[in-house]
């Protein structure tokens, strides 16, 4: 009786044994509209022309030991750290491009604006429906307001590294 026992448990241990790998299979299949389908599920190749995209083999990794962390790793001394100075050189570079940036898109906001004056004042002897003239003119307010929304966010964000 006792052998039954484990025999039983040896067959039992010998099914589960594969059960830690396990494959995976991908399907490209045409339906009939000629659209590809993929799948990983055999039932749904019935019918349909199907072929091999890829075959993964999912492998459950063994229990591992944990290993304990040495003294000298779990100090929090042993982190990089960044100094004071270097956080105010960070801070100052980074207001340093984001004035330059703002410098330049103030340069293209005025740019802008001025094309755009330009266009106003500028009429054609076709467009004589008032709906062609806005339909001219809207790429350069688009831009404008392009320019003036970057102005807006670098200014912010200006002001937000001032905190």
């Amino acid at each position: 009786m006792h052998r039954a026992w484990a025999l039983g448990w040896m067959v039992i241990g010998v099914l589960a044994g594969p059960a830690r790998a396990q494959v995976t299979e991908i399907y490209k299949c045409l339906d009939p509209g000629g659209r590809p389908l993929y799948t990983s599920e055999k039932r749904d190749t019935a019918g349909k022309k199907c072929d091999l995209v890829s075959r993964e083999i999912n492998v459950v990794p063994s229990q591992q030991i944990p290993v304990r962390p040495s003294a000298s790793t779990s100090r929090s001394g042993s982190f990089p750290r960044e100094s004071a100075s270097d956080r105010a050189n960070a801070k100052e570079r980074q207001r340093d491009i984001l004035e330059k940036e703002l410098a330049t898109e103030q340069q293209l906001l005025a740019k802008a604006q001025q094309d755009l004056t330009e266009q106003e004042s500028e009429r054609s002897g076709d467009e004589r429906n008032y709906a062609r003239v806005l339909e001219r003119l809207q790429p350069y307010k688009d831009s404008l307001e392009v320019h003036q929304k970057n102005v807006e966010a670098l200014r912010r964000e200006l002001s937000n590294l001032n905190r």
